[in-house]
């Protein structure tokens, strides 16, 4: 996105909320809120003055997350003002009070309603819905409140958490040690301001494959004393999941940690922090197999065991069944592997609708017999989508949750039967991911283009009911975990203010200061587009079980790469150097340890690359390269060192791994870098920084971005940030209707000598969004028959390994340029879902 655009985007991300008048719905802030001002104004009501801050009140009978919101907004505003705060129960009222509390459960709130003071209509019955209004006079002895009301537990612990946010306090406070601003007087502009209903109902993450940063950072130094992840660390995670406007957990379910149930206090704690607790498409009916089943792995079958099963199942149904829970319905294997038991696809199907009838039995005996009441979700993963499109007969109200590849992309999208069912559908969306072709477990790279697109999507064609995300240890996943969130709280208030530019904006801004915000944001925006084209954890280019072979970017390419990340370190160095003192710990995690360990991994890997390449024809030069990947890889361990050993006081020692971690689950990760002896290389410095060279384009060979067309239809849009340009073009909306003759089109003009040439597509590796299972294109060059390209897309083949590491797939054809050398090519979109990254010329017969 150009300066000027970006401009404008933090322009009127500033100004929207100014656009409501009183009363209104608010977009629910990234960032401080205009509404929150540091001088009185007429009406305002006044949080703190000089330090000194008003009282926070709360009904003692109220739920107990609202106290936990209370006592989170006192300690927060005192660290915004420098003042002192401890919320109260009972007590003298004093002249400026701030009520947290719920519809229904707090008196406080109660006896506004009854009196008429104020208007809660649109609050009543809604889920997770919360206002922030002035109340003058509200009982004799205060002359005016500031009333936080929400309409259930959840809404009510939000907007204490949205007064926070809005002071300029960081969700990340905690778990990225970010400083909140200091503002000794805060004044809330008057005026009633109503959030939510969100727009997906469940929101919430997945820890997983935990073994190599969150466990062993509990284990050994958060909570040495359990030596495991526990209530402890639980708890902070709760925190979080609230400040973020979450409200679903699947726990950390690998071998290494104890079971989340094995611990009575786990689940208590959930409670009182209203999460509602889930478990992953792997663990049905709440259960932990890896750790709970105590039958032999053989028994772990339905079809020949299925009394000991159910009473497994049973047993935990019974025990947290007082809770608020959402079911995993289904089985697999004991661990993230095919359900066993059925030879064939008719008998997995007949046994997976044998087993979900008899799981809802349990669920209508020991929970509810209204089963429509109780949440459940049938995620069809891996071969599980298999069984489904076969025809399992999954009862109405069970909610489907869509998978990723596990890569970013959606297998696939609810269609026009799908959004009928009065269960809904969701996602279960990657941002880290242990498995085959390659995993990606050490830095958070997936583009928050890329996420917003699918999720997008997802959202556009209904999946809106559950929305869980794979956030491996949540560090160093941090800004990701935020903007997947935040689309789910509030789609349309994210697509209104920027979309991906205007929430990196916003977080940025509040994290290090509205002035080095729209800095930041670019250098994290060209950070994702460099580590797409190829990810830190993904620098090999053989998968694993085949031989070595050589990267696809030869010496000079390599350079480039390698100079567009010194560009990268540079602007980092600049931007370092303004962020106050304060924050430093909190930009060393959130910005700098990424970008500068993403660069280092890089340079590790293509000096050892070209160290090999140039040893024979070049020895000297290959010397100085195989120093300079020495270097990296001592820069490298360095940085890791500081994030675990220095940060925050060591706060996070033990959180940081670099890939590959050790030599577990060997198959799916990165093999180490082979780095030539030390005797074999020279003691001189590494080789100067080394800068992008221009493509240079002749008659031969052609590279189009897809953005820079000539003329395009609106049903076309540009994906900013996405592909290996400036961004991508997406042939939509999503929700259009397929069309097998002249469709929305891209116009390229081609400047080209008449002849055979040969055409690939470069398209971002995205599954159809139809329920036809098309991504169909036309190509049209004046003179010639249209040609309709089908982008065939499964999941496990080596093209769909090649695409997902690469990020993007080829489509090719020919064409045959007539007469002159100025020439149209038209693409044409036939279905909607394809999106083009670049267009690639090649003259017939040349290599």
């Amino acid at each position: 996105m150009e300066p000027a655009m970006r401009s404008l985007a933090l322009v009127l991300l500033l100004l929207l909320p100014l656009l409501c008048t009183s009363p209104c719905s608010a977009l629910a802030s990234v960032g401080p809120a205009d509404w929150i001002m540091d001088k009185p104004a007429p009406g305002a009501f006044p949080v703190a003055v000089r330090g000194r801050l008003a009282t926070i009140r709360h009904d003692a009978h109220d739920h107990p997350v609202v106290a936990i919101a209370a006592a989170d907004l006192a300690g927060d505003l005192a660290q915004v003002t420098g003042g002192k705060a401890e919320p109260v129960t009972g007590g003298a009222y004093q002249r400026t009070e701030i009520w947290v509390g719920t519809l229904g459960r707090s008196s406080l709130i109660d006896g506004l309603v009854a009196t008429g003071k104020v208007d809660v209509t649109e609050l009543r019955g809604a889920w997770e819905s919360y206002i922030i209004i002035g109340v003058p006079d509200p009982v004799p002895g205060v002359e005016q409140a500031l009333v936080i009301i929400g309409s259930d537990r959840r809404g009510t612990a939000y907007g204490a958490y949205e007064l926070s946010r809005a002071t300029g306090v960081s969700p990340w406070i905690w778990w990225a040690d970010v400083p909140p601003p200091y503002r000794p007087s805060l004044y809330v502009e008057a005026g009633t301001r109503r959030f939510g209903p969100p727009s997906v109902k469940y929101r919430g993450i997945f820890i997983n494959d935990e073994d190599w940063g969150l466990h062993p950072w509990a284990a050994n130094h958060f909570d040495p004393a359990r030596g495991d992840i526990g209530p402890k660390t639980y708890e902070k995670v709760f925190g979080l999941l609230l400040r973020l406007r979450a409200n679903l957990l699947w726990p950390a379910m690998h071998e290494v940690t104890q079971p989340f149930n094995a611990d009575p206090a786990n689940a208590q704690l959930a409670d009182r922090y209203a999460i509602i607790m889930g478990s992953s498409h792997a663990e049905p009916m709440l259960r932990n197999n890896v750790g709970e089943w105590k039958d032999t792995p053989t028994a772990f079958n339905y079809a020949t065991h299925a009394g000991p099963v159910r009473s497994y199942w049973r047993d935990r149904v019974v025990t947290n069944g007082q809770y608020e829970n959402i079911y995993t319905l289904g089985m697999r294997g004991i661990h993230d592997s095919g359900m066993v038991g059925a030879e064939d696809l008719p008998a997995r199907r007949a046994l997976l609708n044998r087993i979900i009838a008899d799981q809802r039995q349990l669920l209508s005996d020991h929970v509810s017999p209204a089963l429509d009441r109780i949440p459940q979700v049938f995620t069809p993963y891996k071969e599980v989508l298999e069984i489904y499109r076969a025809g399992l007969d999954l009862p109405d109200d069970v909610t489907l949750v869509w998978p990723d590849d596990n890569f970013g992309y959606i297998r696939q999208f609810p269609g026009p039967r799908e959004r009928a069912r009065s269960g809904g559908s969701g996602v279960y969306y990657h941002l880290s991911y242990l498995g085959a072709p390659l995993s990606y477990l050490w830095l958070s790279t997936v583009p928050p283009s890329l996420i917003a697109l699918e999720m997008g999507r997802a959202y556009d064609l209904g999946a809106d009911r559950v929305w869980v995300a794979n956030v491996g240890d949540i560090k160093p996943a941090e800004t990701n975990i935020e903007l997947f969130l935040t689309m789910g709280w509030d789609m349309p208030g994210f697509r209104a203010t920027g979309g991906t530019t205007g929430f990196l904006t916003a977080w940025a801004g509040r994290e290090f200061g509205r002035d080095i915000a729209p800095a930041v944001t670019d250098l994290l925006q060209h950070h994702h587009q460099l580590n797409f084209e190829r990810k830190p954890e993904h620098l090999q280019w053989w998968l694993p079980g085949q031989k070595y072979r050589r990267s696809d970017l030869g010496i000079e390419a390599a350079q480039a790469r390698l100079g567009r990340f010194a560009d990268l370190e540079r602007d980092l160095d600049t931007i370092h150097r303004q962020i106050p003192a304060k924050a430093q710990d909190a930009f060393f995690q959130l910005v700098a340890y990424p970008v500068r360990a993403a660069s280092l991994a890089n340079q590790r890997f293509f000096h050892a690359e070209a160290y090999e390449r140039l040893f024979n024809a070049d020895p000297y030069t290959a010397r100085q390269r195989g120093q300079a990947a020495h270097k990296a890889d001592q820069s490298l361990h360095a940085l890791t060192r500081r994030y675990n050993e220095e940060v925050a006081g060591g706060k996070w020692r033990g959180m940081m791994a670099m890939e590959p971690a050790d030599g577990q689950w060997r198959s799916y990760r990165l093999t180490p870098p082979v780095l030539p002896a030390t005797g074999l290389t020279l003691p001189s410095n590494a080789p100067p920084p080394l800068h992008p060279r221009k493509p240079v384009a002749d008659n031969a060979v052609i590279s189009i971005e897809a953005e820079s067309v000539a003329t395009h239809d609106s049903a076309w849009t540009l994906i900013p940030g996405l592909g290996r340009g400036e961004g991508s073009m997406a042939a939509g909306p999503v929700t259009a209707v397929a069309s097998s003759t002249e469709g929305p089109a891209l116009t390229y003009t081609l400047n080209l000598p008449p002849g055979d040439w040969d055409l690939s597509l470069d398209l971002i590796p995205t599954f159809p969004v139809t329920p036809s299972g098309k991504q169909q294109l036309a190509v049209l060059v004046t003179g010639m028959s249209p040609v309709t390209l089908s982008l065939t897309r499964d999941v496990g083949d080596s093209t769909w390994a090649e695409g997902v590491l690469d990020g993007r797939i080829r489509q090719e054809t020919g064409i045959t340029l007539l007469g002159g050398r100025t020439h149209q090519l038209r693409l044409e979109m036939r279905d909607p879902g394809p999106v083009l990254d670049a267009l690639v010329l090649r003259r017939r017969n040349q290599s």
